[in-house]
């Protein structure tokens, strides 16, 4: 039997000394360094790993290690080194087409002692797919695996034909799971009804339960893990460490991607308000703003199509604490947005000349910004001042 893995609380510390030394290491060894401009001074990115099926999860783990998602269905311990583990097993059978796969990876805020994680993937069912969450058992070793997995969350509604599953995961401080659903393309009016979980937000227990004070719990003909409505494709979920609350990127059609604060039973418009256009170009929205529907903190059209996001509290760019960053991937551009209080005030857009699909933004132990970059040769990046 293999040794379950261990973690404790002083590993920290070194295992992020071994991230930056190995990397400046690696850096040196390649050469000439290219730099990108930033209002922080000149940044450089370098490869960590390379050669990943459509990465789009990134979780660390305590000691420093991290764990990545490839969306054909594989989840790999990545070194800060850039060395790949063989795919776990245990890993759920997804349904890799169109948009889906193995999506989100979160590690438990208590990993370090239940070493408890979250997949979010889509999920066959019959001739479509559906967003589902399982939880299980990270063991090291040789040959690292999950155990005892169980999936706690199968979001009900018309299925999708490979578009549209969201299938990000935020846990907030008391441990509970909010999970981004996506409106599958076809039925998006579906977004507003509260009887199925299309184009919701849900909130869960660690094991799949209902918190007893959702918005909608009891409610007759309400699905009681709906936590918010309205959304389209919500490709992004974070809280803001500085006041703990939630917010949220998701996709527009041709317009209209936003950014939200995500609030306790609110509702967010979609389909009946926006800023875009279908992408035939007819018009999709009763109008732009209606009473009991929630307007967006930003909105861009054209679209950038955001994807991850994070907020930054490191100490590699003081100038950024607080910032709210969010890859784009039609924009292939990293994002950065200023904040004051609930008010968005300024946008910096990074790594345009990088020409890469930005799918993940991760803060890391050693204060950078990691990135995951969504192709069929994906890479794990690593964002660091130039003069560091």
């Amino acid at each position: 039997m293999k040794a379950p893995i261990v973690w404790v609380s002083g590993t920290l510390t070194a295992a992020t000394a071994l991230v930056a030394a190995s990397l400046l290491i690696a850096t040196a060894s390649r050469g000439e360094v290219t730099t990108f401009p930033s209002s922080a001074g000149p940044l450089v990115v370098d490869t960590v790993a390379q050669n990943l099926a459509h990465p789009w999860g990134l979780a660390f783990l305590p000691d420093g290690r991290m764990l990545v998602t490839e969306r054909p269905g594989r989840l790999r311990l990545v070194t800060p080194r850039g060395e790949l583990s063989q795919p776990l097993a245990g890993v759920p059978e997804v349904w890799a087409s169109g948009q889906g796969g193995l999506l989100d990876v979160v590690a438990d805020k208590d990993v370090a002692a239940n070493r408890t994680i979250y997949l979010c993937y889509a999920e066959r069912d019959g001739r479509g797919g559906r967003t589902a969450v399982a939880r299980g058992t990270l063991v090291d070793g040789e040959a690292p695996r999950l155990d005892a997995v169980k999936v706690i969350f199968r979001q009900q509604g018309p299925l999708s034909s490979g578009n549209h599953y969201g299938c990000r995961i935020a846990q907030d401080a008391r441990g509970d799971l909010f999970v981004t659903l996506g409106d599958h393309y076809g039925p998006r009016n579906q977004a507003q009804s509260l009887s199925d979980h299309i184009g919701k937000i849900v909130r869960i227990a660690p094991d799949g339960s209902v918190p007893k004070d959702n918005p909608f719990a009891g409610r007759d003909g309400a699905r009681p893990e709906i936590w918010s409505l309205g959304h389209r494709n919500p490709q992004g979920l974070a809280f803001n460490p500085a006041d703990g609350s939630l917010w949220e990127v998701e996709h527009g059609p041709r317009g209209g991607d936003e950014v939200n604060l995500i609030r306790k039973g609110e509702n967010f418009g979609w389909p009946v308000i926006g800023y875009g256009v279908d992408y035939s170009g007819a018009k999709i929205h009763e109008a732009t703003a209606k009473p009991g529907m929630q307007q967006p903190a930003k909105y861009w059209v054209p679209s950038i199509s955001p994807s991850g996001m994070a907020f930054y509290t490191g100490k590699l760019f003081p100038s950024w604490n607080g910032n709210l960053f969010v890859g784009a991937l039609s924009g292939q551009m990293l994002v950065r947005l200023s904040l004051d209080g609930d008010r968005i005030t300024g946008e910096e857009r990074l790594l345009q000349t990088l020409s890469e699909r930005i799918r993940d933004v991760r803060q890391g132990p050693d204060g950078a910004l990691w990135l995951l970059t969504d192709s069929t040769a994906g890479r794990i990046l690593r964002v660091r001042p130039a003069a560091n």
